[in-house]
């Protein structure tokens, strides 16, 4: 087949990803100089539609980037007013008095947000600025310079039949070429871990970490509704072992959003990620609220939490990694938007004074330099020990009294620990183990009222993939899954997908394995989790995927 033939166009900078960091890597951009070149190309059907967050939102990043955003109309409604903390028993719970709770975790002063919708203001900000924003238009590969720097990205292919050929409307896309290109596609996204492999950028940090996040949002009665109150808890379901945690936000409009993070280092196989967030809504704590209210989103995505020492070198030949394509979720605060936004500010004036130097293609190490020494990294460093201790010695002597006591010890010593800096150990899919060493695990059947199955859920997300292009979970060996996934390890990967996507059908030798890509919503647990790593995320054509309203 001869070499395909793509139209080009040049910018002085390529954004891959309209969230929080790429749209803020924009606006800043504009503020410097009004006369770059920036494009943003965004692979959801619409700004904010593959946007998934809690969200509290810290807003120093906001303040810093547009310090009239309240002036603006930017859709910040609800301040927290309450913050409360439970450890949970099966029926009954445990508050944690506020003040043995460290100063960086106190929600003062923060909001309660759809992230979806703050990116969707800030895009209007961005297109008002004369930035070009291009939602549908899925980045598939990256284009390479002469001397091996990444200089531009290929993005709108369309039209591929499901066994890769080119159908009868395929359009092959257009090479958007800069003079740096950002990459901000959130979590454990497909460009990003091909820079990060193609230049070893992780060769000096720790191993990346992860969770699994479930989110729905709530209509729920007005009486059982406490505008500004932020709720989270740890304990029952999961134990005192795993460690994980839930969320229930209280916004406007008789709105909650409550979720569920279960981190993805654990052991057991059996461990069914979706069906725990089901049961953990049945706690009479959180059934009181939900009850009688209706449930009107889902959906689901991986977050990042290995922390400060698992950051990779996030300047590489020709672009920077920005927002959780580098990492940079305060673990116990669950927050990252607002470091998402610092990174993004951070690259945008190392690429402007670059530009302006007459500097192209090269390692922005100015840019690097401060995401460590700056905001984020001072964000970040005072709680880099509590994933490595939760992981340890569990979520409550290790998170809760260890991670407690050195996010305090911290705070009177200018960030001095007396652990050092921990490591991680194992990743995330080293960390399962055989099924022959655990017990299956019995979950209660979904009610219909509280908790679902997950296809009926995973229509809540709005979900849509063309069914005829080629699959975007790609297996790098087709007989592991039976070999491997089902044989050792009993076919975890039928639980840990939160939308359903993997099941085995069949009995013993006539046993296979079924990709249902059509209900992916983009979380990318399966190429975090995966066992023998086999199961490879790449992105569908541009708009597919979930398309969520107001996450």
């Amino acid at each position: 087949m001869s070499e395909i033939e793509r139209e080009s166009m040049e910018y002085d900078v390529v954004i891959v990803g309209a969230g929080p960091a790429g749209l803020s890597a924009a606006i800043r951009l504009k503020q410097l100089d009004a006369d770059l070149e920036v494009v943003v190309l965004e692979k959801g059907s619409e700004v904010g539609a593959h946007i998934l967050s809690g969200a509290v939102l810290d807003p120093s990043g906001l303040n810093k980037l547009i310090p009239d955003w309240k002036a603006k109309g930017a859709p910040l409604n609800v301040e927290v007013k309450k913050d409360k903390f439970y450890v949970l028993g099966e029926a009954g719970k445990v508050r944690l008095p506020n003040a043995m709770m460290p100063p960086l975790m106190n929600n003062h002063g923060n909001y309660i947000v759809s992230m979806g919708n703050v990116c969707r203001w800030m895009a209007e900000q961005a297109e008002e600025m004369g930035i070009e924003i291009f939602p549908g238009m899925a980045c598939s590969e990256l284009v390479y310079g002469e001397d091996g720097q990444v200089k531009g990205v290929i993005a709108g292919e369309f039209g591929k039949n499901a066994d890769g050929t080119h159908g009868d409307g395929y359009e092959p896309g257009m090479e958007l070429l800069g003079k740096y290109v950002f990459i901000s596609e959130g979590v454990r996204g497909s460009l990003a871990k091909q820079v990060i492999s193609e230049f070893d950028l992780d060769a000096n940090c720790d191993v990346p970490k992860f969770g699994v996040g479930m989110k729905e949002i709530w209509e729920v009665d007005p009486a059982k509704h406490d505008e500004g109150l932020v709720l989270h808890t740890m304990g029952w379901p999961l134990g005192l072992k795993q460690s994980g945690g839930s969320f229930m936000y209280h916004l406007d409009n008789n709105q909650v959003y409550v979720g569920y993070i279960v981190d993805l280092n654990y052991k057991n196989p059996h461990l069914f990620p979706y069906m725990e967030f089901q049961r953990f809504k049945h706690h009479p704590e959180i059934a009181k609220v939900l009850e009688g209210g209706k449930r009107v989103a889902y959906g689901a995505r991986a977050v990042t939490k290995g922390g400060f020492q698992s950051i990779p070198q996030s300047a590489f030949p020709g672009g920077a990694l920005l927002g959780c394509s580098s990492g940079l979720v305060n673990l116990p605060r669950i927050k990252g938007n607002h470091n998402a936004m610092h990174s993004g500010m951070a690259a945008a004036e190392a690429a402007h004074a670059a530009i302006k130097a007459g500097r192209s293609g090269d390692v922005l190490e100015d840019y690097d330099a401060e995401l460590r020494a700056g905001p984020v990294g001072q964000d970040l460093k005072k709680v880099r020990n509590v994933a490595p201790l939760n992981a340890k010695y569990g979520p409550v002597i290790g998170g809760l009294l260890l991670g407690g006591f050195d996010m305090w010890f911290q705070t009177f010593f200018k960030g001095f620990s007396l652990f050092g800096t921990m490591k991680h150990g194992k990743n995330d899919a080293q960390s399962t183990e055989p099924a022959s060493k655990h017990k299956p695990i019995d979950y209660p059947k979904p009610d219909g009222v509280l908790s679902f199955d997950r296809l009926t859920n995973v229509s809540f997300s709005f979900t849509n993939h063309e069914e005829s292009q080629p699959a975007h979970l790609q297996l790098k060996d087709a007989d592991v899954p039976i070999k491997v996934d089902w044989e050792t390890y009993g076919g975890p990967s039928a639980r840990y997908c939160p939308a359903g996507v993997y099941e085995f059908i069949g009995e013993e030798a006539e046993r296979a394995f079924q990709v249902n890509f059509q209900n992916c919503v983009h979380c990318k647990t399966c190429d975090i989790k995966d066992p023998a790593q086999n199961i490879t995320w790449t992105t569908p054509q541009g708009g597919d995927g979930p398309n969520y309203p107001n996450m």
